[in-house]
């Protein structure tokens, strides 16, 4: 396969040329590259953007929040609106019950995954802490290319872990050379304040960005990065949302620390004020950390161009209007869609007006996240050798996104009526076309676990 004529955008240059794919993979790149044979396939990219394909390192498909709650997308059709969007690879969660043995999780999340039509990899996340863990978390490392771990500092009666529980696992990750992805909120002070409003009869969706302020989410930073300082452990703080935080990653990082940090397309694009719609439609805006005020937005945007954060993610979490329906805030479950958004959203509003270049918008989203968890060259890569996930993008498309016609198993889109421009036109997946004519060509099941090597990308 032969790809020509097309603008060749990496994080650190571009320029006009030809890709030469054989064998699922890139075989040669130059500013024109003829026909090895008469059966090349030549696809003429003339007038488009060739990135790699995206690389969206923080999914949760068929998540279980409940008894009989899971998130609304699988591994199927979540990978389906990965692909329409442009993401090739993403790295979805193991998330055991509490004391059940990693590997047992493990083996169940991996058959789940078997859906994929995204190459995929998986994080481990840890939910308590026993005389097994640091021997499971050892095999994980070393037997199962899982070089990253997930922590929880809200959602203490579930999965969420106290700080002497912190404390082993990031030890524990500094040995293995693992990394640590922390979710930064204060639970104990989330926890007081739900049963506060609660209690005063203030149950409506409005009170959940109330319950969960910018400071809760500022104090768990600051806590996380004075934990894993003193255990030695790189750090990724997933959905940052506040200034507050920026400033505590900012100065971690200006003193030296290995740490890391993401943003989503929501926290840059939409504010509080959300929350002030009619009940059933501010429910669909539930997510945690929640939405924040004017202001928090720009700070995002500038940390992105600034390398403060070195990722924007999805953590796509989708559920349905009946799922999202409590009159409780407390208890409707967090998450929003936006794995097929991702990149037209960054593109369109981030590309376009002059806030990232483009060149940082391929790092963001493919090149940075592949590099910090162990995925480059194979992923987010334009080079000799790596997987052929290529996207070819076309900068005049215009339209609308709406729950009408993405392909998210979910009945409500919280960027619903959001102009864009720009989306895939085709999308190549280890060497074969994914993606054509507005359409998805790879069947369930055609994705890869991949293997992970050791975390990179630090200050």
């Amino acid at each position: 396969m032969l790809i020509e004529k097309g603008t060749i955008v990496t994080e650190s240059t571009s320029f006009q040329g030809d890709i030469l794919i054989s064998g699922g993979k890139i075989k040669e790149i130059g500013e024109k590259i003829e026909k090895t044979s008469s059966t090349t396939k030549v696809i003429d990219a003339g007038g488009c953007f060739v990135f790699p394909g995206a690389v969206d390192v923080h999914v949760h498909m068929e998540l279980p929040v409940g008894p009989g709650l899971c998130s609304s997308d699988d591994f199927e059709s979540g990978s389906r609106a990965a692909l329409a969007g442009g993401t090739t690879t993403i790295i979805d969660f193991v998330t055991p019950l509490r004391g059940q043995p990693l590997p047992e999780a493990l083996a169940q999340r991996k058959e789940q995954a078997r859906k994929s039509l995204c190459d995929y990899g998986l994080h481990m996340s840890i939910t308590s802490w026993n005389k097994h863990t640091a021997s499971e978390m050892k095999n994980c490392v070393e037997k199962e290319g899982i070089t990253s771990f997930k922590v929880y500092m809200a959602y203490k009666d579930t999965i969420g872990l106290e700080d002497r529980e912190l404390i082993p696992v990031m030890d524990t990750a500094a040995k293995l050379g693992a990394l640590v992805a922390v979710h930064c909120e204060n639970g104990d002070v989330i926890k007081y304040l739900q049963e506060k409003f609660l209690s005063q009869g203030k149950t409506s969706p409005r009170f959940h960005p109330l319950s969960r302020p910018a400071a809760v989410e500022r104090e768990a930073v600051l806590r996380a990065l004075t934990l894993s300082a003193a255990a030695g452990c790189a750090l990724y703080i997933v959905h940052v949302s506040t200034e507050g935080a920026l400033a505590e990653i900012a100065a971690a990082r200006l003193a030296g620390q290995k740490v890391l940090a993401e943003t989503c397309p929501h926290y840059l694009l939409l504010e509080k004020k959300e929350y002030l719609r009619p009940d059933s439609a501010a429910a669909a805006y539930v997510m945690s950390p929640p939405l924040r005020p004017k202001g928090h937005g720009a700070a995002l945007w500038q940390a992105l161009r600034d390398d403060v954060l070195q990722v924007a993610a999805t953590d796509h979490c989708p559920f349905n209007r009946k799922q999202a329906s409590h009159p409780d805030f407390s208890k409707i479950p967090n998450g929003v869609a936006g794995v097929e958004n991702r990149l037209a959203l960054l593109y369109t509003y981030g590309v376009l007006q002059d806030k990232i270049s483009l060149n940082r918008f391929v790092e963001i989203t493919a090149s940075a996240p592949a590099k910090i968890f162990g995925l480059y060259p194979r992923k987010g890569a334009l080079q000799p050798g790596s997987d052929a996930d290529i996207l070819i993008w076309d900068p005049a498309y215009e339209g609308v996104i709406s729950a009408e016609t993405h392909l998210h198993n979910c009945d409500t889109n919280i960027f619903e009526g959001f102009p864009i421009k720009g989306k895939p036109r085709l999308i190549i997946r280890r060497g074969k076309i994914a993606y054509e004519k507005d359409s998805v060509m790879l069947k369930k099941g055609a994705g890869l676990y991949i293997p992970r090597g050791a975390p990179g990308l630090y200050p």
